[in-house]
Order: structure tokens, then C-alpha cells, then sequence
């Protein structure tokens, strides 16, 4: 039997950006969280009605306390993340040629992939896990890439200064 996904109840009257679609819920805005949820877990968005608002990755040291994964029902996993990616590329698929050889090919939120950022520069992908649902994902993420790119190799530049507020140490190198 899975383990049942953590509920978090937003404060009445602050669920209007995540309904409005905005990926992002500040610690202000909760009213409880019902069960234990460890950093970049899986967590359910409830309105204070009971409303279900959204699926999101939970970062207990950020004032971003959970990012979105997505706002219809899902189950967040490895075969979720993998579409996501595939989905990301798909849409850059014009520029994945020989006169581009610099592309952005995954970018964060607007991708529904809150904190990831990957670049392509030839046959090599620069990955970067900036937040703590992105860091519970890494090796899905770096799976769905290798995949769906067919890159040479995928270096890892995780040591940006948000990586600190989200409680993540700085990580580089070849993945």
C-alpha cells in the first residue's frame, strides 16, 4: 500500500495565487500540514474548504514551503518527471540542431519542474537542482535527460547561493 501524500491546508483567502496558477506557496500561507513531510516530498494542496489545489514538492528551510508539480490530480514519480522533460524538449525541438548549439532546454516552473534548469551545449547538458524537490528527483531528472537528449555526458552546477535557503549544500561535476 503507498504511503499516503501529506496533506497541507493554506490559510483561507491565500489559496487565490496557487488557483490563479502560480507554482509557488509561501510558509505564511499555510494554516497546517497533516503528517511529516520530509524535505522534497510529494505533498497535496487543500484550500481551507478541502478544495484540492495542487500537488507539490515541500521545502521545510524555505520561505517557499512547496513548489508545484502540478495542478490536476497526478502521481508525482519517475515516469511523471521523465514526460516533463520529454515535454520540455519537445517544445525546444526546433532549435535542437547544428546552428544552435547552446539551448535551454528545461526551465524550472514555466516546464512544471520547479527548481531544475538544464542547458544543452553541443552533446553535453549542464543540470542544475535549485530547489529541494528537484534534489529528491536528481537521479529521475538525470535519467529523463540522459534519455531524452542522447548527451555525450551531463555535468551537474548545483552551487548557487538559493541552494542555502533551501537547506541544500553546493554540488559540481559530471553526473
Amino acid at each position: 500500500m503507498p504511503a499516503r501524500i501529506p496533506i497541507v491546508r493554506v490559510k483561507a483567502g491565500r489559496e487565490r495565487s496557487l488557483r490563479q496558477r502560480h507554482p509557488w506557496l509561501f510558509s505564511g500561507a499555510i494554516a497546517s500540514v497533516d503528517g511529516a513531510p520530509a524535505a522534497g516530498d510529494t505533498v497535496e494542496l487543500r484550500a481551507s474548504d478541502g478544495d484540492f489545489l495542487a500537488f507539490a514538492a515541500w521545502s521545510p528551510a524555505s520561505q517557499i514551503r512547496a513548489r508545484v508539480w502540478s495542478f490536476e490530480p497526478a502521481t508525482i514519480d519517475a515516469a511523471f518527471i521523465a514526460s516533463r522533460i520529454r515535454r520540455a524538449i519537445g517544445v525546444r525541438a526546433g532549435l535542437l540542431d547544428d546552428a544552435h548549439t547552446g539551448v535551454r532546454l528545461v526551465h524550472g516552473e514555466s516546464d512544471g519542474l520547479p527548481g531544475v534548469v538544464a542547458d544543452r551545449y553541443t552533446d553535453v547538458v549542464v543540470v542544475q537542482f535549485a530547489s529541494a524537490g528537484a534534489e529528491h528527483w536528481r537521479e529521475a531528472i538525470v535519467d529523463a535527460l540522459a534519455e531524452a537528449t542522447g548527451a555525450r555526458a551531463i555535468v551537474e552546477r548545483s552551487d548557487a547561493d538559493v541552494r542555502a535557503l533551501e537547506g541544500l549544500a553546493p554540488r559540481v561535476g559530471v553526473v
